[in-house]
């Protein structure tokens, strides 16, 4: 029998994936990880190109792994050697069939919250691949806006800044500090309020706490 917590995660999602179609955006809900994961592999067509934006929830629920281990056309920046290897793999990722990754936060009127560091996640979930798949657990929800670059700023963050062994404040304090540190993670903020092609942005609700 599904716990009171269970519950209300399916309950919310309903309302969430209401506001996404609104949006234009393709809302799916899951209540376990190992669910996700086979929701997500079911986009995937033969033949298509995959690549990702750096995920603790995509790690988290295997998709990671499972995609490197696939027939797919997988394009992974981290196995580039040089930046020229790494520019070329951008630009093929760009131009990929499908492009997954998490989100930040998402507020309860269905708006997608994102901060990055050199921006390249959220360039491709703006524009470029055909489908964006994003997988995100419902500790994700945030009240408004406000609330989810709150979340952003001070849940999120600096465990991932401790995760990646970068020397920031908020890695230090355990807190934002509004920071300029040429290593700080937060120097792009998007918004998503609706997708301008109906149906290329899919999340993945998951009623487990994944990732940051």
């Amino acid at each position: 029998m599904a716990t009171p917590k269970q519950q209300y995660y399916e309950a919310l999602s309903d309302s969430l994936i209401d506001k996404f179609n609104l949006r234009g955006i393709e809302g799916y809900y899951c209540s376990t990880k190992e669910e996700a994961l086979l929701t997500a592999k079911r986009f995937l067509t033969p033949g298509c190109s995959v690549s990702w934006g750096g995920s603790m929830t995509l790690q988290e629920i295997g998709l990671i792994d499972a995609l490197k281990h696939s027939d797919y056309t997988v394009y992974d920046r981290a196995a580039a050697s040089t930046p020229e290897e790494r520019t070329a793999m951008y630009a093929d990722t760009v131009c990929c069939d499908y492009y997954f990754m998490s989100t930040n936060a998402i507020t309860l009127d269905g708006q997608l919250v994102n901060v990055d560091g050199f921006g390249n996640r959220v360039a491709c979930l703006i524009a470029g691949p055909k489908n964006v798949v994003i997988v995100a657990g419902m500790n994700k929800v945030a009240g408004d806006l406000a609330a989810a670059i709150e979340r952003v700023h001070n849940v999120a963050a600096p465990p991932n800044a401790i995760r990646l062994g970068l020397d920031l404040p908020c890695a230090k304090f355990g807190r934002c500090t509004n920071c300029l540190d040429s290593a700080c993670m937060c120097c792009q903020t998007v918004i998503t309020r609706k997708s301008k092609i109906p149906g290329r942005i899919k999340v993945i609700l998951v009623g487990e706490e994944l990732g940051y």
